[in-house]
């Protein structure tokens, strides 16, 4: 099968504004047929999603989200910091950060999943997934940052899968990582208990 139709070369760029850590511009491209057509970016440093198991429980948060206009129920997850001189975090090192912050929790197996694309319709934010496994307490955990507000729950992990089938769980990195997580227990490869 040949692709080469269905390619868009940009040709241009507008930017539209620079926040503290998205990037909004328009792209100018031009398809296969010669036409051109304008495509709405938004740039995103990237983030990274955890999977986080206590025993037979998942750890995962409440929390208002703005732009739905409600609380939604999600696996621990963050931003990818940007670095000074424009590079982005290890996704490796921004996980167990971001389970700390949120859960008050560090695991002792860390497992990449996979990587995934967002809304590659609109925008280029890359979402590692985790599997933290071996979680301890934190002894002094005081609490998430203090421009977060959320609670962290302990759910059973099939409990959790459930809710995701039922629409409870709507948040696309929290469908992924829980149905993942189904398939691990399924083939054998991890027996939370």
């Amino acid at each position: 099968m040949d692709d080469a139709e269905l390619i868009e070369t940009s040709i241009g760029s507008q930017l539209i504004h620079r926040g503290g850590y998205l990037t909004f511009r328009v792209d100018t491209v031009v398809d296969a047929l010669g036409k051109e057509h304008h495509r709405d970016v938004v740039e995103h440093p990237g983030a990274v999603a955890i999977v986080a198991l206590v025993g037979p429980d998942v750890l995962l948060v409440r929390q208002f989200r703005t732009p739905v206009g409600r609380i939604c129920l999600e696996i621990p997850a963050g931003t990818l910091d940007r670095q000074a001189d424009g590079s982005v975090e290890d996704p490796s090192l921004a996980a167990p950060r971001e389970l700390a912050e949120e859960t008050g929790h560090r695991a002792g197996v860390w497992r990449l999943l996979g990587r995934f694309y967002t809304a590659p319709g609109f925008a280029d934010e890359e979402m590692h997934l985790f599997l933290a496994t071996e979680l301890e307490a934190i002894p002094g955990y005081a609490g998430p940052d203090t421009d977060e507000r959320l609670h962290a729950l302990r759910v059973p992990w099939r409990r959790a899968v459930e809710m995701a089938e039922e629409g409870l769980i709507d948040d696309a990195k929290s469908l992924v990582g829980l149905f993942w997580l189904a398939r691990l227990v399924e083939r054998g490869e991890i027996l939370p208990v």
